[in-house]
């Protein structure tokens, strides 16, 4: 039997799944016995356990139904129960609609998980969709929804921890998760190889930073990460652009930005049809003061009724042959005989 297929194989990202769902319900327990710091603690264990689960999943060929809706269920509970009842139990009790605003981040993040879960099944997304999330994803929003808490235990009590702060900050979390926002996934993050050590080294001194102050990390943290939208949304709308990069790796795609910037080539502002339609409206403009113009200078009488007549849409009564002036009018072939018939060539009054 191969080891993919393995009972015990199968149940291990399940397994870590349930670990998440059990973190995220400690953090609430801690909360109710006082102790903050080990509640924001197991809120960040719950989204460690979650980032595992699937790449578990994928790495082991173990992914099934049942674990996807596990997962799903166990984030709901995790980062979207567990965080509203820390932040009720903290500062949100003493409003009036302190627990309204508890209930809001709560379906915030079952409608971003429902959303996720039918947006997974999209066969036409863009193949860059994958790089990035529609939202901010549940556990991060979690972990900003907990900045206010986490930054009273660095710095102490504040206007950060006022109710009213903490209900604004609370909806603010909620409305990001609900979002339409693009987001960066940690799935595209590539790092090369010569940037493997320095990258190590700054893992090493992130530890050190949380073992000595648990939380001055935190705050600085989240900043960063809200400091990234506007990146992940022009990146976004680049690709969204640019069809030609969609199957080249992103430092291909750098290079590509790089040689439109060197040569000039400013991507449009707007999509293009709207910018051809807005082309031919301007083009068409032009030609009809043009033709008022012809109109007006002598000689060029006769073209532009002709012009109108081309185009269908005359700006007055068309001139029959007979009504021209006289010095206009052709006159009789004397070449051979007269093929005017009785009317023609009969001038009328």
């Amino acid at each position: 039997m191969p080891a993919s297929t393995a009972p015990g194989v199968r149940l291990l990202p399940n397994a870590v799944t349930v670990l998440a769902l059990c973190a995220g319900l400690s953090g609430v327990q801690f909360m109710v016995t006082g102790n903050h710091i080990a509640a924001i603690a197991c809120v960040a264990l719950a989204g460690v356990f979650d980032a595992l689960d699937g790449r578990l999943a994928r790495l082991l060929d173990a992914t099934s139904r049942i674990g996807a809706e596990l997962d799903s269920l166990s984030d709901c509970v995790s980062f979207g129960v567990s965080p509203a009842l820390i932040l009720f139990l903290w500062s949100l009790h003493d409003l009036r609609i302190g627990w309204v605003v508890a209930l809001v981040l709560v379906v915030s993040t079952a409608l971003r998980l429902a959303r996720f879960n039918t947006l997974s099944d999209d066969a036409e997304a863009p193949p860059f969709a994958g790089e990035f999330f529609v939202g901010v994803p549940s556990p991060a929003g979690a972990l900003v929804a907990l900045t206010p808490l986490a930054t009273e235990l660095l710095l102490g009590p504040g206007w950060w921890s006022s109710p009213v702060t903490v209900a604004i900050w609370t909806v603010l979390s909620a409305a990001l998760m609900i979002s339409r926002i693009p987001t960066a996934s940690l799935k595209s993050v590539r790092v090369p190889p010569t940037a493997v050590a320095p990258a190590l080294v700054l893992v090493a001194l992130a530890a050190a930073a949380v073992v000595a102050v648990p939380f001055a990390l935190y705050p600085v943290a989240i900043l960063l990460y809200l400091a990234h939208i506007p990146y992940a949304v022009y990146r976004y709308r680049w690709l969204e652009r640019h069809p030609e990069v969609w199957h080249v790796p992103p430092r291909q795609r750098r290079a590509v930005r790089r040689a439109h910037r060197r040569l000039g080539l400013v991507p449009p502002r707007r999509p293009l049809p709207r910018r051809v339609a807005g082309a031919a409206a301007r083009a068409g403009r032009r030609t009809m003061n043009r033709d008022r113009v012809g109109d007006r200078t002598p000689g060029s009488r006769r073209l532009g009724v002709r012009g109108s007549r081309r185009r269908g849409q005359g700006r007055g009564p068309e001139r029959r042959p007979q009504d021209r002036p006289a010095s206009d009018r052709p006159g009789p072939d004397r070449s051979g005989p007269d093929r005017s018939g009785p009317d023609r060539g009969q001038d009328r009054p």
